[in-house]
């Protein structure tokens, strides 16, 4: 008899087992509400989703006290400097016509540019952030042509010449514009050359007379160093 009810004491206890794991299952399921309070203005709608309710800020919660643009026609008498590699030179002298061209029509004086020879892509950034920290230049290109076809070690020179015209411009302050040409072979670069794909040293010029814009117009008002 004692058996028995233990029997039927254990399977009571299993059915309520069960029932309370199903019970707990079922109030998960449930999505979660909560009321939150916000101003009408901060709002500017809402949706359900998922059980929640996502709230869209107003644009009016975006807003900023002054906004810069830096300008494409350069500043009087604002001068650049292009560092610019022999190597490849069938590609780089037609990326540096572009970018004397460039400069050219949107207000730059020829003799406000000057341009300086380096062997190859690997020598550019120590020469533009040498002529970047001499003070006399707003801007500086670096413009050469890394081929893959016609280099062994073609990602080691992509690296320094990346890294290094980087590393110029934020040791320097100055904008250096990578305009180096980093192609798998000789007709996609001849493309960035006044292809059809236009001329890469023709918009390093335009972002270089850009950012010196940008830069001149934060330390105008103190807000650059």
């Amino acid at each position: 008899m004692a058996s028995l009810h233990l029997q039927a004491s254990l399977r009571n206890a299993s059915v309520a087992r069960r029932q309370q794991l199903v019970a707990s299952r079922i109030s998960f399921a449930r999505p979660l509400i909560h009321t939150i309070t916000f101003y009408n203005s901060h709002l500017q709608g809402s949706e359900a989703w998922d059980g929640r309710v996502r709230f869209i800020p107003s644009r009016n919660l975006c807003v900023t006290s002054t906004i810069y643009h830096g300008s494409v026609v350069a500043e009087p008498a604002a001068k650049f400097a292009i560092v610019v590699a022999k190597f490849n030179s069938l590609i780089t002298k037609g990326l540096l016509e572009g970018a004397l061209e460039a400069f050219e029509s949107h207000g730059v004086e020829k003799e406000n540019i000057d341009v300086a020879w380096v062997p190859g892509s690997f020598e550019l950034p120590v020469v533009a952030k040498s002529m970047a920290k001499s003070g006399n230049y707003a801007g500086v290109i670096c413009i050469g042509a890394i081929i893959r076809g016609a280099t062994t070690h073609y990602d080691a020179v992509v690296s320094a010449a990346t890294s290094g015209v980087l590393g110029a411009s934020t040791d320097t302050g100055v904008p250096v514009i990578f305009g180096v040409l980093t192609t798998d072979d000789l007709e996609q670069a001849l493309d960035r050359t006044g292809g059809k794909v236009g001329n890469k040293g023709g918009e390093a010029a335009l972002t270089a007379i850009e950012m010196a814009s940008l830069m001149s117009k934060l330390r105008l008002e103190g807000k650059a160093a």
